[in-house]
Protein backbone atom coordinates (compact mmCIF):
# COMPACT_ATOMS: atom_id res chain seq x y z
CA UNK A 1 0.00 0.00 0.00
CA UNK A 2 1.36 3.60 -1.00
CA UNK A 3 0.30 7.48 -0.84
CA UNK A 4 -3.34 7.51 -0.43
CA UNK A 5 -4.22 4.38 -1.32
CA UNK A 6 -7.20 2.83 1.05
CA UNK A 7 -6.32 0.37 3.52
CA UNK A 8 -8.18 -3.01 3.95
CA UNK A 9 -11.64 -2.34 6.13
CA UNK A 10 -11.22 -3.66 9.33
CA UNK A 11 -13.59 -4.09 12.29
CA UNK A 12 -12.45 -2.08 15.15
CA UNK A 13 -13.30 -1.53 18.67
CA UNK A 14 -12.60 1.41 20.99
CA UNK A 15 -13.70 1.42 24.60
CA UNK A 16 -14.27 4.46 26.15
CA UNK A 17 -15.79 6.03 22.63
CA UNK A 18 -18.76 7.82 23.78
CA UNK A 19 -16.72 10.81 24.07
CA UNK A 20 -13.74 12.87 24.14
CA UNK A 21 -10.50 11.17 23.10
CA UNK A 22 -12.09 8.20 22.25
CA UNK A 23 -14.82 9.53 20.29
CA UNK A 24 -11.86 11.03 18.33
CA UNK A 25 -10.27 7.84 17.74
CA UNK A 26 -13.90 6.21 16.43
CA UNK A 27 -14.13 9.19 14.04
CA UNK A 28 -10.68 8.57 12.88
CA UNK A 29 -10.50 4.69 12.33
CA UNK A 30 -13.87 5.57 10.49
CA UNK A 31 -12.47 7.96 8.29
CA UNK A 32 -9.44 5.72 7.61
CA UNK A 33 -12.14 2.91 6.19
CA UNK A 34 -13.08 0.82 8.88
CA UNK A 35 -16.41 -0.42 10.69
CA UNK A 36 -16.17 0.67 14.56
CA UNK A 37 -17.88 -0.55 17.71
CA UNK A 38 -17.47 2.07 20.54
CA UNK A 39 -18.14 0.62 23.39
CA UNK A 40 -18.93 2.37 27.00
CA UNK A 41 -20.85 2.12 30.23
CA UNK A 42 -23.52 3.41 28.74
CA UNK A 43 -24.87 2.80 24.92
CA UNK A 44 -27.01 5.24 24.66
CA UNK A 45 -24.23 7.95 25.44
CA UNK A 46 -22.82 6.17 22.51
CA UNK A 47 -25.43 7.35 19.95
CA UNK A 48 -23.72 10.49 18.90
CA UNK A 49 -20.41 8.86 17.91
CA UNK A 50 -22.27 6.15 16.15
CA UNK A 51 -24.52 8.80 13.82
CA UNK A 52 -21.33 10.72 13.46
CA UNK A 53 -19.33 7.27 12.25
CA UNK A 54 -22.52 6.60 9.73
CA UNK A 55 -22.48 9.91 8.53
CA UNK A 56 -18.81 8.93 6.98
CA UNK A 57 -20.17 6.24 5.39
CA UNK A 58 -19.28 3.40 7.89
CA UNK A 59 -20.69 0.77 9.52
CA UNK A 60 -20.69 1.27 13.67
CA UNK A 61 -22.59 -0.34 17.12
CA UNK A 62 -22.92 1.13 20.19
CA UNK A 63 -21.82 -1.69 23.09
CA UNK A 64 -22.12 -1.08 26.77
CA UNK A 65 -19.83 -2.62 28.89
CA UNK A 66 -17.83 -2.27 32.11
CA UNK A 67 -14.36 -3.05 30.33
CA UNK A 68 -13.28 -4.09 34.36
CA UNK A 69 -15.85 -7.35 34.30
CA UNK A 70 -14.87 -10.36 32.22
CA UNK A 71 -18.30 -11.71 31.90
CA UNK A 72 -19.35 -8.25 30.28
CA UNK A 73 -15.94 -8.14 28.11
CA UNK A 74 -16.86 -11.53 26.80
CA UNK A 75 -20.44 -11.01 26.08
CA UNK A 76 -19.59 -7.38 23.92
CA UNK A 77 -16.55 -8.99 22.49
CA UNK A 78 -19.14 -11.75 21.07
CA UNK A 79 -22.04 -8.93 20.13
CA UNK A 80 -19.89 -7.10 17.97
CA UNK A 81 -18.62 -10.34 16.07
CA UNK A 82 -22.49 -10.79 15.66
CA UNK A 83 -22.72 -7.20 14.51
CA UNK A 84 -20.01 -6.21 12.38
CA UNK A 85 -17.44 -9.23 12.12
CA UNK A 86 -14.52 -10.09 14.49
CA UNK A 87 -12.92 -7.34 15.48
CA UNK A 88 -8.86 -6.91 14.07
CA UNK A 89 -8.47 -3.26 15.70
CA UNK A 90 -8.21 -2.78 19.35
CA UNK A 91 -8.05 0.65 21.23
CA UNK A 92 -8.26 0.54 24.58
CA UNK A 93 -9.29 3.85 25.72
CA UNK A 94 -11.49 3.68 28.83
CA UNK A 95 -10.42 4.94 31.47
CA UNK A 96 -11.37 7.00 34.95
CA UNK A 97 -9.75 9.19 37.64
CA UNK A 98 -9.77 9.42 40.95
CA UNK A 99 -7.66 11.36 42.93
CA UNK A 100 -6.30 11.74 45.81
CA UNK A 101 -3.30 12.07 47.51
CA UNK A 102 -1.90 8.51 49.05
CA UNK A 103 -2.85 9.83 52.64
CA UNK A 104 -6.25 10.78 51.78
CA UNK A 105 -6.98 7.52 48.74
CA UNK A 106 -9.14 4.68 49.89
CA UNK A 107 -9.13 1.35 48.95
CA UNK A 108 -12.25 1.45 46.64
CA UNK A 109 -9.96 4.78 44.99
CA UNK A 110 -7.36 2.73 44.58
CA UNK A 111 -9.36 -0.33 42.89
CA UNK A 112 -11.50 1.26 40.74
CA UNK A 113 -8.79 2.72 38.99
CA UNK A 114 -6.76 0.04 38.26
CA UNK A 115 -9.63 -2.43 37.58
CA UNK A 116 -10.48 0.20 34.58
CA UNK A 117 -7.25 1.14 33.07
CA UNK A 118 -5.30 -1.96 33.81
CA UNK A 119 -7.23 -5.00 34.35
CA UNK A 120 -9.68 -3.46 31.36
CA UNK A 121 -7.43 -3.00 28.89
CA UNK A 122 -6.08 -6.38 29.88
CA UNK A 123 -10.13 -8.12 29.36
CA UNK A 124 -10.46 -6.82 25.94
CA UNK A 125 -6.79 -7.50 24.48
CA UNK A 126 -7.15 -10.19 25.59
CA UNK A 127 -10.84 -11.00 24.33
CA UNK A 128 -10.07 -9.58 20.91
CA UNK A 129 -6.27 -11.30 20.44
CA UNK A 130 -8.15 -14.20 19.00
CA UNK A 131 -9.78 -12.73 16.39
CA UNK A 132 -6.75 -10.87 15.37
CA UNK A 133 -4.83 -14.99 15.62
CA UNK A 134 -7.44 -16.19 13.71
CA UNK A 135 -7.32 -13.17 10.75
CA UNK A 136 -3.29 -13.40 10.90
CA UNK A 137 -3.18 -9.76 11.51
CA UNK A 138 -4.28 -7.62 14.33
CA UNK A 139 -3.53 -3.98 16.08
CA UNK A 140 -3.73 -3.27 19.60
CA UNK A 141 -3.29 0.06 20.37
CA UNK A 142 -3.47 1.17 24.08
CA UNK A 143 -3.70 4.86 26.23
CA UNK A 144 -1.12 4.95 28.28
CA UNK A 145 -0.09 8.85 29.42
CA UNK A 146 2.50 10.99 30.84
CA UNK A 147 0.92 9.97 34.54
CA UNK A 148 2.62 7.34 33.80
CA UNK A 149 6.05 8.68 34.99
CA UNK A 150 4.30 10.35 37.96
CA UNK A 151 1.70 12.81 39.16
CA UNK A 152 0.71 14.54 42.25
CA UNK A 153 -2.61 13.15 43.99
CA UNK A 154 -2.52 9.70 41.17
CA UNK A 155 -0.55 7.07 42.55
CA UNK A 156 -3.56 5.09 41.20
CA UNK A 157 -3.69 6.23 37.75
CA UNK A 158 -0.01 6.39 37.39
CA UNK A 159 0.71 2.75 38.59
CA UNK A 160 -2.08 1.71 36.05
CA UNK A 161 -1.15 3.51 33.09
CA UNK A 162 2.65 2.50 33.88
CA UNK A 163 1.06 -0.83 34.01
CA UNK A 164 -0.50 -0.39 30.53
CA UNK A 165 3.01 0.04 29.19
CA UNK A 166 4.85 -2.49 30.20
CA UNK A 167 1.53 -4.87 29.30
CA UNK A 168 1.98 -3.47 25.55
CA UNK A 169 5.36 -4.39 25.56
CA UNK A 170 4.88 -8.01 26.80
CA UNK A 171 1.63 -7.98 23.92
CA UNK A 172 4.10 -7.22 21.27
CA UNK A 173 6.67 -9.73 21.96
CA UNK A 174 3.51 -12.52 22.38
CA UNK A 175 1.74 -11.56 19.44
CA UNK A 176 3.87 -10.46 17.26
CA UNK A 177 4.60 -13.89 15.61
CA UNK A 178 0.91 -13.79 14.30
CA UNK A 179 1.22 -10.55 12.44
CA UNK A 180 -0.45 -8.29 15.72
CA UNK A 181 1.65 -5.26 16.85
CA UNK A 182 0.43 -3.94 20.46
CA UNK A 183 1.78 -0.35 20.81
CA UNK A 184 0.43 2.50 23.79
CA UNK A 185 -0.01 6.25 23.02
CA UNK A 186 0.76 8.53 26.21
CA UNK A 187 -1.19 11.92 25.88
CA UNK A 188 0.03 14.45 27.85
CA UNK A 189 -2.95 17.49 28.56
CA UNK A 190 -5.91 17.14 26.04
CA UNK A 191 -8.80 19.49 26.18
CA UNK A 192 -11.53 16.99 26.98
CA UNK A 193 -14.78 16.98 29.46
CA UNK A 194 -12.36 14.62 31.67
CA UNK A 195 -10.36 17.13 32.34
CA UNK A 196 -13.14 20.01 32.59
CA UNK A 197 -14.46 17.77 35.51
CA UNK A 198 -10.52 17.70 36.96
CA UNK A 199 -10.49 21.78 36.77
CA UNK A 200 -14.07 21.79 38.73
CA UNK A 201 -12.90 18.92 41.32
CA UNK A 202 -9.49 20.71 41.90
CA UNK A 203 -11.30 24.02 42.30
CA UNK A 204 -9.79 26.32 39.58
CA UNK A 205 -11.39 27.32 36.34
CA UNK A 206 -10.83 25.37 33.00
CA UNK A 207 -9.05 28.45 31.65
CA UNK A 208 -6.51 28.74 34.15
CA UNK A 209 -6.26 24.98 34.11
CA UNK A 210 -5.14 25.29 30.23
CA UNK A 211 -3.02 28.43 30.55
CA UNK A 212 -0.71 26.39 32.89
CA UNK A 213 -0.43 23.58 30.59
CA UNK A 214 0.07 25.87 28.04
CA UNK A 215 3.28 27.56 30.32
CA UNK A 216 4.72 24.02 31.11
CA UNK A 217 4.50 22.92 27.53
CA UNK A 218 7.13 23.77 24.67
CA UNK A 219 5.04 23.91 21.37
CA UNK A 220 2.25 26.53 23.67
CA UNK A 221 -0.87 25.24 23.54
CA UNK A 222 -2.77 22.54 24.81
CA UNK A 223 -3.90 18.87 23.09
CA UNK A 224 -6.59 17.83 21.10
CA UNK A 225 -8.70 14.58 21.06
CA UNK A 226 -7.23 14.67 17.36
CA UNK A 227 -3.65 14.81 18.41
CA UNK A 228 -4.19 11.36 20.28
CA UNK A 229 -6.54 10.49 17.36
CA UNK A 230 -3.61 10.58 14.47
CA UNK A 231 -1.16 8.58 16.57
CA UNK A 232 -3.56 5.82 17.01
CA UNK A 233 -4.37 5.89 13.31
CA UNK A 234 -0.80 5.18 12.66
CA UNK A 235 -0.01 2.97 15.01
CA UNK A 236 -3.13 0.89 13.86
CA UNK A 237 -2.22 1.50 9.70
CA UNK A 238 -1.56 -1.56 7.72
CA UNK A 239 1.81 0.27 6.58
CA UNK A 240 2.98 0.23 10.82
CA UNK A 241 3.54 -3.92 10.99
CA UNK A 242 7.03 -3.20 11.60
CA UNK A 243 6.25 -0.90 14.42
CA UNK A 244 5.63 -2.65 17.62
CA UNK A 245 6.29 -2.32 21.36
CA UNK A 246 6.65 1.26 21.71
CA UNK A 247 5.27 4.13 23.81
CA UNK A 248 4.70 7.43 21.99
CA UNK A 249 4.08 10.24 23.88
CA UNK A 250 2.15 12.68 22.29
CA UNK A 251 2.43 15.76 25.24
CA UNK A 252 3.59 18.97 23.55
CA UNK A 253 6.83 18.34 25.09
CA UNK A 254 6.35 18.80 28.63
CA UNK A 255 9.07 21.28 30.36
CA UNK A 256 11.48 19.59 32.90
Amino acid sequence: MKGNEKQTPRVAVVTGGARGIGAGIALRLAQDGHDIAVLDLDAMACAETVRAIEKIGRRAVAVAANVADEAAVKFAISHIVDALGPPTIAINNAGILRDRTIGKMSINDWDSVINVNLRGTFLVSRETQSHMRSAGWGRIVNLSSTAALGNLGESNYAAAKAGVQGLTKTLAIELGRYGITANAVAPGFIETAMTAEVAERVGISFDEMKQQAIRATAVGRVGQPDDIANAVSFFADERSGFVTGQILYVAGAPRG
